[in-house]
């Protein structure tokens, strides 16, 4: 079983520093539909692990949360693709929960979940707190320069870490056509 994890915010769809509260503020990035249905196309399950700290900070419930991922479900199938499953995490950053990013408690639910062991998927982020988390649950990490993706990308590179070997494209698109298919 090949296995993508995706971040969602900055990844899948447009980020917003005032977060996305309602399907009417879910903006598909360009090509990342397309990205999905490829790698659906190519064998790949698609799974999504997000922080959600919206709900946590009580800018939306989880109702306008369902609708915000039935709308990326909707667009999705309109070209062809699907998600095998959504994960998120309504914590904020200060509550101390094991599933919040950079934290690998989502990604761990999801390996649990599937009762198979997935070491080798990718988890694709576009923060910093998403190439800790894929690490941290020994999945391969994945840039994108979308979103946050830019300023990360200055981050560790600045530092020398690690991180500087992570894979990274201009976007979910690219990245699917350089190292998955």
């Amino acid at each position: 079983m090949k296995v993508v994890v995706l971040d969602r915010d900055g990844v899948i769809n447009q980020d917003s520093d005032a977060y996305i509260k309602s399907a009417a503020e879910w903006h598909a990035i360009p090509g990342s539909l397309e990205a999905i249905a490829k790698l659906n196309q190519n064998g790949w399950s698609v799974f999504v692990a997000t922080n959600q700290s919206a709900l946590g900070r009580d800018l939306c419930d989880y109702q306008a949360f369902q609708e915000v991922t039935a709308k990326m479900r909707k667009k999705l199938a309109e070209v062809g693709g699907h998600i095998d499953g959504v994960f998120f995490c309504p914590h904020g950053p200060d509550d101390g929960c094991e599933c919040r990013k950079p934290a690998p408690g989502m990604l761990e639910d999801l390996k649990t979940r599937l009762q198979r062991n997935i070491d080798d998927a990718w988890f694709i982020g576009d923060s910093e707190r998403d190439l800790e988390a894929a690490d941290a649950a020994l999945l391969r990490p994945g840039l994108v320069l979308t979103g946050n993706g830019e300023k990360t990308a200055e981050k560790i590179t600045q530092r020398g870490d690690f991180l500087t070997a992570v894979p990274q494209a201009e976007n979910l698109l690219e990245f699917t056509l350089k190292y998955l298919i």
